[in-house]
């Protein structure tokens, strides 16, 4: 059971209730500062105070006031006008981040809420109900108002659920598990969709695949050095320590971990060849840049996930309420295109990789890896498609924060994009996983023609746990389905177990 108190919250946390389904309650610690913020709402609202957001409309239509006795119709019009997003519906695993990362927003008790707000959050996840809300109609700013209007919805029996695939009335659904639907306060409607959530959801989802997509690459790279009778002696711990970039000298060092006691490198060791080309000699210099761009991308999300995002927020022991800015998405949007942009740069150089693998110009290895002198075609089409994802990732790793429309009549003149860099960097690694896939069956392929000298500590346990699985390319059979069980095996992280097992902590 995980215990949310609006400042402990971690990326591990979103992960486990994300995808393992694991329950949330509310800290007890949370209760006095969530009460204290509530009571100054009603106290605002007896003084007649004109507060944004509480007693005023919203965006454009904050110089309107209104009066106390229809707090509780704004915050119904709020959510009912700003749920307005389009396209197909987000995923199970990021909407169940998003209530959580809601839920911790509220629990920092500085949004005005009632407790029993956030413990309705929390039953929609512990009681496994999944909101419908489409994916497109977010700009960042004033953080997620669309998506999270759409969460308020089924809070107040309105909107829609999923339930096996199809579309549910939210009422019907809440009945069905014993919720009682909330009729919304002042300031409470605002305070649930005023914020960053549904961006830093996808962005502690992104994350956690790519730190474990960021070893495959390792894997598949070491592999394909060792296919190629590429040389580790760029990998000395010399050369980087003489620039010491902390992620550099990791890659090096799992690298040289990797290929430890290769038959297949100790082969050529004093053959005429002076060097390897940039792909398979700075691994370590383009990995290391990518794995030092995740942590700096954990950084931002670490912070932003234990973080109050809505407007206004309210100081009761100061007795002061604040109009700022704090919704605005910018440092998850730079923070999510970096992540995008670092990801293309895996599939960047793995493809290139592939090419030289398939290359018999370069590789020394049979022509496209195929056997039978032309009668198969073997990896040559693979390539193409591994080229295409590459292609594609070039256009969706344009920076989403770069732009901004203005909206709300010019009232929020900037915007941050955020939500579109986010699925840029979902797509992005979804399209990596499948380039990667394509250098780990290529370097398998490629490290079968080295035999019978054997592979190096690490790679050979690679090599092994694919070839259960996936049999060498000896005639040209259906590719994609190779390609799909290789992705399949690198989501499952089976392989980083299998390595952990040797000994091997990549």
């Amino acid at each position: 059971m995980l215990r949310i108190d609006g400042s402990s919250l971690t990326l591990a946390d979103v992960v486990r209730v994300a995808r393992n389904a694991e329950r949330v309650e509310l800290s007890n610690t949370a209760y006095a500062q969530i009460k204290a913020s509530r009571d100054y709402v009603k106290e605002l609202l007896k003084n007649k105070a004109v507060v944004y957001g509480i007693t005023t409309g919203v965006g454009e239509l904050s110089s309107h006031y209104i009066p106390p006795e229809k707090a509780i119709k704004l915050q119904e019009n709020l959510i009912r006008s700003h749920a307005s997003n389009v396209g197909e519906p987000l995923e199970e695993e990021t909407v169940r981040a998003m209530i959580l990362l809601r839920a911790n927003a509220l629990a920092k008790g500085f949004s005005g809420v009632r407790r029993a707000l956030i413990e309705t959050l929390l039953e929609l996840i512990n009681k496994d109900i999944y909101p419908y809300i489409p994916a497109k109609g977010s700009v960042g700013a004033s953080g997620d108002l669309s998506p999270l209007s759409h969460l308020a919805l089924i809070l107040t029996g309105q909107g829609e659920c999923l339930v096996e695939g199809k579309r549910v009335d939210a009422n019907k659904v809440l009945k069905t598990h014993h919720i009682k639907a909330l009729q919304l306060q002042a300031k409470e409607g605002l305070a649930l969709i005023n914020g960053t959530q549904v961006m830093a959801a996808h962005g502690c989802l992104i994350l956690c695949d790519a730190f474990a997509l960021i070893k495959h690459a390792q894997v598949a790279g070491a592999m394909s050095l060792e296919a190629l009778k590429g040389t580790s002696r760029a990998m000395d711990a010399r050369i980087h320590a003489a620039r010491p970039h902390k992620g550099q000298s990791y890659i090096a060092a799992n690298i040289r971990d990797l290929v430890k006691d290769s038959a297949i490198m100790a082969s050529h060791k004093n053959c005429d060849k002076v060097q390897d080309a940039y792909t398979l000699r700075c691994m370590p210099q383009v990995y290391g840049p990518v794995y030092d761009t995740l942590n700096y991308v954990k950084s931002i999300f670490e912070i932003e996930i234990n973080s109050a995002t809505d407007n206004p927020l309210i100081f009761a022991e100061d007795k002061d309420v604040i109009s700022g800015g704090n919704f605005h998405g910018e440092p998850l949007a730079f923070a999510l295109d970096f992540l995008g942009i670092a990801l293309s740069e895996i599939a960047n150089i793995s493809e290139r990789t592939v090419d030289r693998l398939v290359n018999p110009h370069v590789s020394g290895l049979p022509p496209f890896l195929a056997e039978g002198n032309g009668l198969n075609s073997g990896y040559m089409i693979a390539q193409y498609t591994a080229a295409a994802l590459v292609s594609e990732n070039k256009v969706l790793a344009h920076p989403a924060s770069v732009d901004s429309i203005p909206t709300s009549a010019g009232q929020e003149d900037h915007v941050s994009m955020g939500s579109i860099a986010a699925e840029h960097a979902r797509m992005i690694l979804k399209n990596v996983v499948n380039v990667i896939a394509i250098e780990m069956l290529a370097a398998t392929q490629g490290i079968d023609f080295q035999q019978p000298l054997e592979a190096g500590k690490g790679t050979k346990v690679a090599w092994k746990y694919i070839r259960k699985f996936i049999p060498h390319w000896k005639e040209d059979r259906i590719m994609y389905k190779d390609i799909e069980k290789m992705a399949d095996i690198i989501r499952s992280k089976v392989i980083l177990d299998e390595l952990e097992k040797e000994g091997i902590q990549l």
